[in-house]
């Protein structure tokens, strides 16, 4: 098989750093821009893969990268809005600039990660203009797939590992949207589907949910998590103002945990009205299973040490 040419957008974040290692191990040739060379530094040294500052918002530059690449994925997305990056932005103007530059250098193969729940007449500007993105994708004449996550969770993901590092130093933990419902998906699980998917002309044109295999409440996930690192602690659930003054609260300080945006996403149920794709020939990974590997205090003294032996004396 010739090696495939892979241009893939957002590639320094969470889900494209698992990605990315997953394609370098394919012998995939992967392009990566990104605005600084240290936002991938856990990438830029595997092998076929290039890591290139560019801003993919400048349609010019764009439109060289597109045209090296044989298929291109775009995992460009914000939870939280701050000076230029806007949701209109992040989601929609580079959607559209993506299926722009593609129309130009004939680059026919777009994978495109979605969220679910993504809607133009959502709750939250965050679904609303994931739905828009979805819209231009899916309208385009090009040979699109479309994924779809729930909250996806991993090693370094932004969720879990906050909400215990809180719990460690917080006696009691103040939740908004105690009672919000997710399905949440791992990350090795999204990272399958997007490498199935690039190789299977059958997921052209498709839509894909992926969730896990179990619906939690957000208060039965933050308490779950917090025992699973030894930091159990009281949970109160917020509502009315009290939820909304703690998510503006949090959104004005470092880490975003919360905001009133994703506050409003939390009235949609983050959860797959259908099963698991069976085109992706496996079941999800269960969090159960997977999650104290990285949650749970004897997994993080390993990491501490293994930190320690790279860092030296």
């Amino acid at each position: 098989m010739d090696t495939r040419r892979i241009l893939v957008l957002g590639g320094s974040g969470f889900v494209g750093r698992a990605l990315i290692a997953r394609l370098a191990a394919l012998d995939d040739r992967v392009v990566v821009p990104t605005r600084g060379r240290a936002r991938a530094r856990e990438i830029v040294l595997l092998p076929t893969v290039d890591v290139v500052e560019a801003d993919i918002h400048d349609p010019r530059m764009l439109a060289q990268l597109v045209g090296k690449a044989d298929a291109v994925v775009n995992l460009v997305g914000i939870l939280n809005e701050g000076g230029r990056e806007t949701f209109a932005r992040a989601h929609v103007e580079l959607a559209r600039g993506v299926v722009a530059a593609c129309r130009q250098a004939g680059v026919r193969r777009l994978l495109h990660m979605s969220a679910l729940g993504a809607d133009a007449s959502g709750p939250s500007r965050y679904l609303a203009s994931k739905g828009e993105a979805e819209a231009i994708v899916a309208g385009s004449a090009l040979d699109w797939t479309i994924l779809r996550p729930s909250v996806v969770l991993g090693p370094q993901d932004a969720f879990l590992n906050m909400l215990t590092g809180i719990a460690r130093v917080a006696p009691v933990i103040a939740l908004a949207g105690a009672n919000a419902r997710f399905q949440p998906v791992h990350v090795g699980d999204v990272v399958h589907a997007f490498v199935h998917a690039l190789g299977d002309d059958a997921c052209i044109g498709q839509r894909y949910d992926l969730c896990g295999p179990k619906v939690y409440t957000l208060r039965e996930l933050v308490r779950w998590a917090c025992e699973t690192a030894g930091v159990s602690r009281p949970i109160v659930p917020l509502g009315g103002p009290l939820a909304t003054l703690q998510a503006y609260a949090l959104e004005h300080l470092p880490g975003r945990l919360m905001s009133r945006d994703n506050l409003a996403s939390m009235r949609k149920d983050n959860v797959c009205d259908c099963p698991y794709p069976a085109v992706f020939g496996r079941p999800p990974a269960s969090l159960e299973a997977l999650a104290p590997g990285w949650l749970a205090p004897e997994s993080r003294r390993d990491r501490h040490v293994a930190h320690r032996a790279r860092q030296g004396p």
